[in-house]
C-alpha cells in the first residue's frame, strides 16, 4: 500500500504500523506502578542504546514535546556566561527570541537566511551555544559535527528534534540535546527527550537560574540534579498510549540500526536530489549539499512564470497544487512552513519508502506541468 504521508511533524509512522501496536499499553494504569514505570523506563533505554549515548549522559522525558525540553534546557542552564544562537530558519529564530525578550540574556544572534547557515568558523566557544542541528524548516543542516572544538568553554545546546534518527551525532561535541518522538520515527505527540552531559549536569548543580522556574522545569533536588527524573520518575504524567507507540516505533528502529536509519533516510534525499536534477523549474531550498537536510527536505519553485507571481499569488498557487495531491491521496502535507519561503517540503526520514516518494514527486511534476499553464 502506498504511503502518501509526507509531514515534517507530526512524521509519517513506521512501515506497516497500526494500532494494534498499542494494545499492549498499560492504559488506566498510573505511571509510577511498576508496570507503568518499567515502560517509561524501557522508552528511556532503547533511546540511549539505538542512539548510542555515552553512559555517563542522563536521558529524560520531558513534557510538552521538543519545545518544553529545549525551554527546560534554557531555563535551567542560561546565564552564567555569555550565550550565542545560531539562526537560520523558524525555531532557532524561536530560541534567540526567547533568550533575549523572556531570560533577557543579550545573546549574539549569527543569523543566516533559509536555505542557508551561519558561518560557523565566527562562533565563539567561550559562550553557551545554542544551534538546531537541522532546520525542520529551512532544509538545512549542520554540515558535521567538527566545528566544535573538544575543549569548549561554553556549553553546546542542540535541538536535534528532526536530525536525531537520521544522522550520527558526535557525542563528545553535545552537552545537551533534545528532540521529540513525532520526529523522524513517527511516535505520537506531547512528550520530548533531554540529555544531559557530565557537563551540563555540573553546570545544573552549580548554578541556580535568578528567574522563576516553573515546576515542569525544576530538574534540581537540594544541590544536586534530581536523577530520579532520568530514571523513569518522569516530573508530570505521561501518555502512556505515547509511551508505547515510541517503543513500538523504537524496537522498529531497533532492527535497522542508527546506521540503517541513516541509510534509508539518505537514500530518500538520493531520490529528490536526482528527480530535481532532471526537473528544470525546482530547486532545493538549501543549494550547498553540504548542508542539505536528510529529512525535511525543502524545495524551491524556480518556473519563471510563478517566480514572476506575488508572494501571496505564489503561495495560493503552489498551495493549490499541493491540495491536488492531498484530495488524490498521493501526498499530504507538503506545503512548506507557514513562515518560509512558498514552497514544498517533503519530509525524507527513515520511516519513507523510495517508492512512495517516486509516486508523490511524478504526481507533483504531473500537476504542475498541467497548471503552470494557466498562468
Amino acid at each position: 500500500m502506498q504511503n502518501p504521508n509526507f509531514s515534517s511533524g507530526p512524521c509519517s509512522k513506521r512501515p506497516a504500523w497500526s494500532i494494534d501496536a498499542l494494545k499492549s499499553a498499560p492504559v488506566g494504569r498510573s505511571h509510577r506502578s511498576a508496570l507503568g514505570k518499567e515502560r517509561i523506563v524501557k522508552a528511556i533505554n532503547d533511546t540511549r542504546k539505538i542512539l548510542k549515548i555515552p553512559a555517563d549522559y542522563l536521558v529524560g522525558i520531558l513534557p510538552a514535546s521538543d519545545t518544553g525540553a529545549f525551554e527546560c534546557a534554557m531555563w535551567s542552564l542560561l546565564g552564567p556566561k555569555p550565550v550565542t544562537v545560531l539562526v537560520w530558519e523558524s525555531f532557532s529564530n524561536g530560541w534567540a527570541t526567547d533568550v533575549t525578550k523572556q531570560l533577557k540574556l543579550s545573546p549574539t544572534i549569527l543569523k543566516a537566511d533559509y536555505g542557508k547557515i551561519p558561518d560557523l568558523s565566527k562562533v565563539d566557544w567561550k559562550t553557551d551555544v545554542i544551534f538546531v542541528a537541522n532546520g525542520t524548516t529551512s532544509g538545512a543542516r549542520i554540515p558535521d559535527w567538527n566545528w566544535i572544538p573538544a575543549d569548549r568553554e561554553g556549553l553546546s545546546i542542540c535541538d536535534a528534534t528532526s536530525y536525531a534518527f537520521a544522522n550520527e551525532i558526535d557525542w563528545s561535541k553535545v552537552d545537551v540535546l533534545t528532540f521529540s518522538w513525532q520526529k523522524c520515527l513517527g511516535g505520537e505527540a506531547a512528550h520530548g527527550m533531554l540529555i544531559f552531559s557530565p557537563k551540563a549536569i555540573a553546570r545544573i548543580e552549580s548554578y541556580d537560574p535568578p528567574w522563576p522556574m516553573p515546576k515542569i522545569f525544576r530538574l534540581k533536588k537540594g544541590d544536586k540534579i534530581n536523577k530520579a527524573i532520568f530514571d523513569g520518575d518522569v516530573i508530570n504524567t505521561p501518555s502512556m498510549l505515547c509511551v508505547e507507540d515510541y517503543i513500538d516505533a523504537l524496537e522498529w528502529a531497533g532492527k535497522l540500526g542508527l546506521e540503517g536509519l541513516v541509510k534509508k533516510s539518505m537514500a530518500n534525499l538520493k531520490v529528490v536530489t536526482d528527480w530535481v536534477a532532471k526537473t528544470d523549474w525546482i530547486e532545493f531550498l538549501a543549494d550547498d549539499p553540504k548542508i542539505r537536510s536528510n529529512t525535511s527536505v525543502c524545495l524551491n519553485v524556480t518556473h519563471p512564470k510563478v517566480k514572476a507571481l506575488g508572494n501571496e499569488e505564489k503561495s495560493k498557487f503552489l498551495k493549490s497544487i499541493a491540495s491536488d495531491l492531498s484530495k488524490k491521496n498521493v501526498a499530504h502535507d507538503i506545503n512548506s512552513y507557514k513562515e518560509a519561503p512558498a514552497g514544498y517540503r517533503f519530509w525524507c526520514g527513515p520511516t519513507i519508502g523510495e517508492e512512495d516518494l517516486k509516486t508523490a514527486l511524478a504526481e507533483l511534476e504531473k500537476v504542475f506541468n498541467e497548471k503552470v499553464k494557466s498562468l
